[in-house]
């Protein structure tokens, strides 16, 4: 029986202007989150700000919203899980902004959103489980990013680092500083929220136990992208005290089994006919090296270039993921 993740509530937003895509994107993110046959969160408890909607105003209005509604849940704030997600451009001058719709370029300080009072916002969100899912692109550079002029520019250390005062917080961005945002041609979405959207749907789920739990995600998105991007982009995690690979989401409406998507192709599924006890090691092991990886890629996005991340960290990494990739293909969750 359909059930419904009651502790869930999130702000999703989707700038529009010279990103239409990421209208789209937002809008797909908010629909799989209220899908009731899904991650099945309340309908109610999902705010969806796109286009015109999505001002500086609305947005600020928004995670205020977002915090109260988290700070007089009916669940406790242990249990509840608080959602951000934002599309759309950044800037750094060397301030950093988040660029709203409606935004003047030549008016930051009046128009576009602080980098450190998006964070102040998100501080306030009393939470037991936070996570922001930030797929944002600097508008000062060009490259080709979502079918519009634009360069991957993650929030700076110097925002995020706030966040690391509270548990439970997670942000996934889409890409390093020096990356382009990939979208994949006569795809519907960007290439990252592409990976989440299938990760919520349980593409990635370990367990099989009707959760999208944090580390599956992360773990499924940090694979997919640079899979599909032939390494030209990857996100970056930073995690702060992580205490447990919590659920941010149901992926079947608490079914075991999930559902495909019509544009991503079929659910990965379990090897079956294994011995119970190789198959309890194999998935021991996969956790551990899950739980390494996400330490070293941790670590690498405190480099803020790429270049000077250390050799000896890279090689760490890619050895890391052979394993993972290995143990995948053994429990037949990759081809």
């Amino acid at each position: 029986m359909p059930k419904t993740f009651v502790q869930g509530y999130a702000v999703v937003v989707g700038v529009g202007a010279d990103l239409p895509v990421t209208v789209d994107d937002a809008t797909a993110v908010a629909k799989l989150l209220r899908d009731p046959s899904r991650c099945a969160y309340p309908p109610g408890q999902v705010q969806l700000l796109t286009g015109k909607q999505a001002n500086a105003a609305n947005i600020l209005a928004a995670l205020e919203t977002l915090a109260d509604r988290c700070g007089r849940a009916e669940s406790t704030n242990a249990e509840s899980t608080a959602l951000v997600y934002f599309s759309g451009h950044g800037f750094e001058t060397p301030d950093y902004y988040l660029i709203p719709h409606g935004c003047d370029l030549t008016d930051l300080p009046g128009t576009a959103i602080p980098g450190m009072l998006f964070t102040e916002r998100l501080r306030a969100i009393e939470a037991g489980k936070l996570v922001v899912l930030l797929d944002c692109c600097h508008a000062g550079g060009q490259a080709e990013a979502k079918g519009a002029p634009a360069v991957k520019s993650p929030l700076p250390l110097s925002v995020t680092s706030e966040l690391e005062r509270g548990s439970g917080r997670v942000i996934i961005a889409s890409s390093r500083k020096d990356e382009k945002s990939w979208a994949l041609k006569g795809h519907p979405h960007s290439v990252f929220t592409a990976a989440l959207l299938e990760g919520l749907a349980g593409y990635g789920a370990f367990e099989r136990d009707g959760y999208a739990r944090i580390l599956d995600l992360a773990m499924y998105v940090g694979r997919m992208v640079p899979n599909r991007t032939r390494d030209k982009q990857h996100p970056i995690l930073k995690i702060s005290d992580l205490k447990d690979d919590f659920a941010l989401a149901y992926y079947a409406a608490g079914e075991m089994e999930p559902k495909s998507l019509d544009w991503a192709g079929s659910v990965p599924t379990i090897s079956a006919g294994l011995e119970e006890a190789q198959v309890a090691t194999w998935r021991h092991m996969l956790s551990n090296y899950r739980e390494n990886l996400l330490l070293i890629e941790e670590r690498a996005s405190e480099y803020v270039e790429f270049t000077a991340i250390p050799l000896q960290l890279i090689k760490s990494k890619r050895h890391v993921e052979a394993q993972i990739a290995g143990l995948e293909q053994k429990l037949g969750l990759r081809p």
